[in-house]
């Protein structure tokens, strides 16, 4: 791809409405613009347009208007991906914004690939990579935490904590090699008392970036919830409840349920991911067994899981099937019990206790009775701290990982004397996969490739 060339895109969303907005980037923007742009002010040039000013005009094909538009310059290297930049505000019809995007091709423009005006921020310097890769969570946000965990990364949250770890680190390994050079006269300009100390909170500051991955993770993609319980307990019927409508069958035949159902629904700014699932029980029927079985994968994989049981279960039933739930929930996930139909059997309900239990309610899913169970499920949430660091992507994950086994290597290396070169070797590799989730380090074009081919074009 030619990153010298000038691109343009079509910056909002697809369809009618009231504007949209044509983007120009490159070194010819402003001369190409100046071919088919007729401002209303007598003796305008777009040359002198001073940089952030906006102006009001025509845009034409071969004489021929095709709108009025607010045309806007931002100059080199003030502007969004540091090259010129301009914006041409026009009515949203899409034939309008066609006919503006066809006159720039046909004047000298480039249509823009995916992600094509971040990617060059960054290749500009005007942004790491990591806060690149937020400006995609931006745009895909659905709640408030999402938008707040993205926006803080956009603004350096992660791209500040990283490049502090990447410094100490180089100050470390300028020592180390220091010392290589001396190698044969055995001095030590790295003390290694400070060095395994700096290690050491390296480590676990990357430890907790690691573990900051499920509740980031559960954020940006929505907070998996799966409803678990014996066939005929109320499951579909709470999750009717819960997304307002009728998603799931509800019979009285037990099993109706044979497969997983899913929707999501926004609360209090957190997007959940509720999943009803098969009920659970011993059975000869060959597709309600493989239903049931993807209800023991759907436990594994939720953030929390919604335990159900009739109300007029005991409390010694509750507790030995509690017990199994439990050694299928991952490690850090939380178990809501919820005893239904409490307005049949609202009388000497039995209580339970369990290592992971966040709680336990008394509902009526059939009348709507939910309020407790959506308090105590939303307190899971807003427990965490979203204003802290977190990761949320995959790639930066992955990359903690193995800068983590790396720091691993070198304290080895450390504790029993090693070599200096191997231990800077290891050094290098913490440093090296800290640096690829800034960009810092040298990026291949595949890796920079799969990234921005997720954006949407015209960002």
């Amino acid at each position: 791809m030619d990153f010298s060339d000038t691109i343009c895109a079509i910056s909002t969303a697809a369809g009618n409405g009231a504007i949209a907005i044509v983007r120009l980037s490159g070194p010819q923007a402003t001369a190409i613009a100046k071919k088919v742009f007729c401002a209303r002010r007598p003796g305008f040039d777009i040359d002198s347009q001073p940089s952030h000013t906006a102006v009001l005009g025509t845009i034409s094909n071969n004489g021929a208007p095709i709108d009025e538009v607010l045309l806007t310059v931002f100059r080199a290297p003030h502007s969004y991906t540091g090259d010129d930049i301009v914006e041409i505000g026009c009515h949203g019809s899409t034939f309008i914004q066609q006919q503006i995007l066809q006159t720039l091709i046909a004047n000298g423009a480039r249509m823009a690939a995916p992600g094509e005006f971040t990617q060059r921020a960054f290749l500009n310097g005007k942004m790491d990579l990591s806060q690149a890769e937020a400006v995609a969570d931006l745009i895909a946000s659905t709640g408030a935490a999402s938008h707040r965990v993205a926006l803080n990364q956009m603004r350096g949250g992660i791209s500040t904590e990283l490049a502090h770890l990447r410094d100490e680190l180089l100050k470390t390994i300028s020592l180390v090699e220091l010392e290589l050079d001396f190698s044969e006269e055995d001095v030590e300009f790295a003390d290694r008392s400070q060095l395994r100390t700096l290690l050491n909170n390296i480590g676990a500051e990357i430890d907790r970036l690691v573990k900051s991955f499920s509740l980031g993770n559960a954020i940006k993609n929505g907070v998996p919830v799966a409803i678990i319980g014996e066939p005929n307990v109320g499951k579909s019927t709470l999750l009717n409840a819960i997304l307002k409508e009728e998603r799931a069958i509800v019979s009285d035949i037990a099993g109706t349920t044979r497969d997983a159902i899913e929707d999501t629904i926004n609360i209090d700014g957190i997007t959940y991911r509720f999943i009803d699932t098969a009920g659970i029980r011993q059975t000869t029927d060959t597709i309600e067994n493989l239903g049931i079985e993807k209800t023991f994968e759907k436990i594994g994989r939720a953030a929390i899981v919604i335990a159900m049981f009739d109300a007029a279960d005991t409390a010694a039933k509750i507790t030995a099937s509690l017990s199994e739930i439990e050694t299928r929930m991952a490690d850090d996930a939380a178990l809501i019990v919820v005893l239904n139909k409490c307005d049949l059997h609202n009388a000497n309900l039995p209580t339970v206790s369990s290592p992971k239990m966040l709680g336990q309610v008394s509902i009526s899913a059939k009348n709507g009775n939910i309020d407790s169970l959506i308090t105590l499920l939303t307190s899971k949430m807003h427990q965490q701290n979203t204003d802290d660091v977190i990761i949320t992507n995959a790639r930066h994950y992955n990359a903690l990982l193995l800068a983590r086994e790396a720091l691993d290597r070198a304290t080895d290396k450390l504790r029993n004397n090693t070599e200096t070169d191997l231990l800077a070797i290891d050094i290098h590799d913490v440093i090296d996969n800290l640096g690829s989730i800034l960009g810092s380090e040298i990026t291949p074009d595949e890796v920079l490739g799969n990234i921005f081919a997720h954006f949407c074009i015209g960002k």
